[in-house]
């Protein structure tokens, strides 16, 4: 059983029992290895699977491993692990492809199965082709093993070895009860690092707060200990550890696009004239910091597959989204990976003695709103983003006004800028607005939202 709808734009992804079960599971293991087939040849592929904190996810990963195996493949199953940690087996054991098996960001009844082919996540045109095979169920057979495989002694070397032993600065991580637990606490040890961290105990109920530090409120209780404890910085961890959140020394929450900002200086200190990636719903703050840095920016589509291929056929050496996902490919692999964003931000603040606001000085003050994210429905998140693209093309007629359609509508005005999109993950509109005047930002949200709001 299963709704077409957890085939989405970057991964499968919906409510256990409801929208997909374990079935649907096996059957997607069978597909998967169909898939692989079919683009490699190879009849006995190596592949990994790893999992999140969920409650349901051993039972997925049971039936969607005997899946893989029936089809001739042979599974390394890796654990309770980050989907990070997950992306770097298929560099280190040098498999033909991994499902991570998580709900990322989503509520505790959500699951859903993050999918690369050999190195690289697919998403679009190639998942609606996972689905095909699904929907004939024209699996290939063979005869595969299953074996569990301890990948962290391997992946705690290799950091060790890039991050040596930082100076020592005061920090708090918050694990949010997610996959983050299993290894942050190592990892950040290995690099020189004594962190407090909060929430370490994996549980896929997730009992402290929900697993998404992109959100202010899921920041409240890291903020407070990071002033308590005169800490420089808080950094809080999604589900399974793509997704990061950073408060600085006073507790305020750093943006998605003000941590890249970060970041960005960095890269281009020690290299002029890259490109940088950002998506759709980074601030004109970072993209004009970075044309000023030297750096090329390039704005894409929302999407953790879409931003990681566009930085890899870019040959970026870094991109990011709002959303907290962040992609290193000069020192790192290229996929989006927090623990290890949140080591360079350690970097960062230890060999400069920099906090964040010092790090983010000279970028122009803004009126802005965070990323706002409207619960609807499958049907009325792409209605109302159409009639917004309605109005304002309409508009951009007789206004100075400038549309950019490459992922929802992004409306430029003259003292700033909107942005309507259909969540890929929920049924979810997202809309962003900024002004360079607090009345700007006031006037820009409420003409969008007169629009948004008649179709709620």
């Amino acid at each position: 059983m299963f709704e077409p709808v957890i085939f989405r734009e970057y991964d499968v992804r919906g409510v256990y029992q409801k929208e997909f079960d374990l079935d649907f599971a096996y059957k997607l293991g069978r597909s998967f290895i169909t898939y692989v087939f079919n683009k490699t040849g190879k009849s006995n592929p190596r592949v990994s699977i790893g999992y999140d904190a969920r409650k349901s996810s051993v039972d997925i990963v049971e039936k969607l491993s005997q899946g893989m195996k029936d089809g001739g493949a042979h599974v390394q199953i890796l654990g309770l692990v980050t989907s990070p940690i997950c992306y770097y087996s298929t560099f280190q054991l040098d498999l033909d492809g991994a499902i991570m098996v998580t709900g990322s960001h989503n509520p505790p009844e959500y699951n859903g199965f993050k999918i690369s082919l050999g190195k690289t996540t697919i998403h679009g045109e190639e998942i609606q082709n996972l689905k095909k095979i699904l929907m004939a169920e024209n699996f290939v057979s063979g005869s595969g093993t299953v074996k569990n495989y301890d990948i962290l002694p391997e992946y705690l070397a290799r950091y060790k070895t890039e991050f040596g032993s930082l100076k020592p600065i005061k920090i708090v991580l918050d694990c949010g009860n997610g996959a983050a637990g299993s290894i942050v606490r190592k990892l950040y040890n290995v690099a020189g690092l004594q962190p407090e961290i909060l929430f370490e105990e994996p549980d896929g109920t997730f009992p402290n707060h929900h697993p998404d530090p992109t959100v202010e409120k899921n920041l409240v209780q890291l903020a407070k200990r990071v002033v308590e404890t005169g800490a420089v910085c808080g950094i809080g961890f999604d589900g399974d550890a793509d997704r990061i959140g950073v408060v600085d020394h006073t507790g305020k929450m750093v943006f998605g696009d003000e941590l890249m900002t970060i970041f960005a200086r960095s890269v281009l200190k020690e290299t002029k004239g890259v490109k940088i990636v950002g998506d759709v719903k980074c601030s004109d703050r970072m993209y004009h910091d970075i044309a000023n840095g030297g750096g090329e920016p390039i704005m894409w589509k929302t999407g953790h597959s879409l931003i990681k291929e566009k930085v890899k056929t870019e040959k970026a050496p870094f991109g990011g989204e709002m959303s907290g996902h962040v992609f290193f490919a000069d020192r790192n692999y290229g996929y989006d990976d927090a623990p290890y964003a949140g080591l360079r931000l350690c970097e960062i603040i230890s060999s400069t003695g920099k906090n964040i606001p010092q790090l983010l000085a000279g970028l122009p003050p803004s009126f802005n709103t965070p990323e706002i994210r409207i619960d609807t429905t499958e049907e009325k998140k792409v209605l109302i983003v159409e009639k917004v693209k309605e109005k304002f093309n309409q508009l951009s007629k007789t206004e100075d006004i400038k549309i950019n359609l490459i992922d929802g509508i992004r409306i430029s005005f003259p003292d700033g800028w909107a942005l309507a999109r259909a969540s890929n993950t929920q049924p979810v509109l997202v809309v962003r607005f900024e002004s360079v005047t607090a009345e700007g930002l006031k006037r820009i949200e409420s003409t969008v939202m007169d629009v948004v709001n008649k179709y709620l």
